[in-house]
């Protein structure tokens, strides 16, 4: 039988690790990780083109990470995990028009994307290999996926529990999410690093500015949420197993 404080202690932490893997799962599979605002563009045609190219690089798979990036840049974009995003007009003759309609066009980083290699120059290959910027990527593509399959694995360990009617396996189920936490919080922190050596690397147009995006915030709050509900996980399996050692020395005596 299982104390009523513990019972409550699982609850509350079970509640805790779901809204925290929806945060993250929602937070993952979204493009507003990072925000880019700049100036209106002008409506001369040489502009225009010069914005449709791009626009159109943006497109393809095997775009270089310099010309994408001068995308976000320029055309109002954001950027995600798995996901970089544009803002482009409706009509294919934008620049000739006062006011045009804009919706947002999106373009999926694919798998050898996520592990290309980075360089001190980016998109040149010639130059040299940027050896933190590539770990920060690989890792803030990694880090979420751990995160949720230590979740996971800690959710079939509960059940497993439950039917075994024990709650000595919570302890690891508390253990698994405190490392779940950290991975939340290890992905937010390479994301923002990665960017931020990007952004040096880079030049930037004139009159853009950046924010962060509410993607980044649902990450970042998930990663306290998993590391309370560990806390509370360990607390009751630890408090369980003590009364339940000082129960039995009792009747022993």
């Amino acid at each position: 039988m299982v104390d009523n404080r513990y019972a409550t202690a699982l609850v509350i932490g079970s509640v805790l690790s779901l809204l925290a893997s929806v945060y993250l799962s929602v937070a993952v599979s979204t493009q507003h990780w990072y925000q880019y605002r700049s100036l209106p563009a002008s409506n001369d045609a040489m502009n225009g083109t010069d914005l449709q190219k791009l626009r159109d690089t943006f497109k393809t798979e095997d775009v270089s990470e310099n010309r994408y990036s001068e995308a976000l840049f320029r055309l109002n974009g954001t950027l995600g995990l798995w996901w970089r995003c544009i803002l482009v007009p409706q009509e294919p003759h934008w620049f000739k028009q006062p006011e045009t309609k804009m919706t947002t066009y999106c373009e999926p980083f694919t798998l050898p994307q996520q592990f290309e290699t980075k360089y001190k120059h980016p998109g040149n290959s010639s130059n040299e290999e940027d050896l933190l910027r590539t770990y920060l990527w690989r890792c803030r593509f990694l880090f979420p996926l751990v995160s949720l399959g230590l979740v996971f694995l800690g959710a079939l360990i509960g059940v497993c529990a439950c039917l075994c009617r024990s709650i000595t396996p919570t302890l690891f189920v508390g253990l698994l999410h405190l490392l779940a936490g950290l991975c939340s919080l290890a992905t937010v922190c390479c994301f923002l690093a990665g960017i931020d050596l990007l952004h040096r690397a880079l030049d930037w147009p004139e009159g853009m500015d950046y924010s962060l995006g509410w993607s980044l915030y649902l990450a970042l709050v998930s990663s306290p949420l998993q590391m309370m509900a560990a806390a509370l996980f360990i607390w009751a399996a630890r408090s369980h197993r003590k009364n339940y050692t000082r129960m039995t020395a009792y009747r022993v005596a």
